[in-house]
């Protein structure tokens, strides 16, 4: 036997039972989504025994300004069809604002293009999107007015802003962290929040969006924020992960990330 004949795979390991398989498609400077992720499915495992495994592609990104964003979304098929080789159970696009720099709406078109890049590629998968992600779930929950924080510049937060009250959500506050660099997105620190949080404008809100990005770390202030202002806290990780294991027709049970994702809230209207 020689040695390709070894060492080459033709094929994706066999699926095994009680398991998942999570693609995620996500820029190339991000180190977020990589670690906040599999660790709500390490909690979510914890919970059920279910086991996740991740299986990336990566999109060159290393600015947040509108150009290098409008050129990620054209590598988003290549992305697909290369993630999708893992045989995946579900693909989630993660990042918001080059979806939402796109238009109004322009998730649907954005999840539409990946799926059939899949497809295409022989290993059909469910898609979702965190732009997308974050609309529904807010929709779901029933929410219709927001105070939100992102890291964008003023400009990029405008356009998030206009994006999510396209959907008919409306922004009371929204709060700026201008940062340009994506690389220094994800070393803010998340201990951080809490305190930006109490300053948002807040009255009448139904629900604070902790980090309106998947690059900008959050997951150690989501409960405490929530416990200490009263209300439903989201982020753009957690409401993909809620759509993930929608996707995969799981019931969320992970403790220590709010409400939305320790199955104490029934939504309706989440489709994927």
């Amino acid at each position: 036997m020689t040695i390709p004949e070894v060492t080459c795979e033709t094929a994706a390991e066999p699926k095994r039972p009680g398991a998942s398989r999570i693609g995620l498609i996500v820029p190339s400077s991000n180190t977020t989504m990589e670690t906040e992720l599999p660790e709500l499915f390490r909690r979510q495992s914890e919970a059920t025994g279910h086991k996740y495994t991740f299986h990336s592609a990566r999109a060159g990104m290393k600015n947040v300004n509108r150009e290098e964003l409008l050129a990620m979304v054209g590598k988003a098929a290549g992305c697909a069809q290369a993630v999708s080789d893992a045989d995946v159970d579900v693909i989630a696009y993660a990042c918001l604002v080059a979806v939402m720099a796109q238009g109004s709406g322009a998730h649907t078109k954005s999840e539409e293009v990946i799926a059939a890049a899949a497809a295409e590629n022989g290993h059909p998968a469910p898609v979702t999107s965190s732009a997308g992600a974050l609309v529904r779930t807010l929709q779901a929950m029933g929410v219709r007015k927001v105070a939100m924080i992102t890291p964008y510049m003023k400009p990029l937060t405008q356009m998030v802003v206009e994006y999510i009250e396209g959907a008919g959500i409306t922004v009371l506050d929204a709060t700026s962290l201008e940062v340009a660099d994506n690389l220094a997105v994800g070393c803010l620190d998340p201990q951080n929040l809490p305190g930006i949080a109490r300053n948002l404008k807040r009255e009448g809100a139904e629900a604070i969006v902790l980090s309106a990005c998947v690059q900008m770390p959050s997951l150690p202030a989501v409960q405490a924020v929530e416990d200490e202002l009263g209300l439903p806290v989201i982020t753009a990780a957690t409401a993909t992960t809620f759509e993930i294991l929608k996707a995969l027709g799981q019931t969320p049970a992970i403790k220590g990330a709010g409400s939305l994702l320790s199955g104490a809230r029934t939504l309706t209207g989440v489709t994927i």
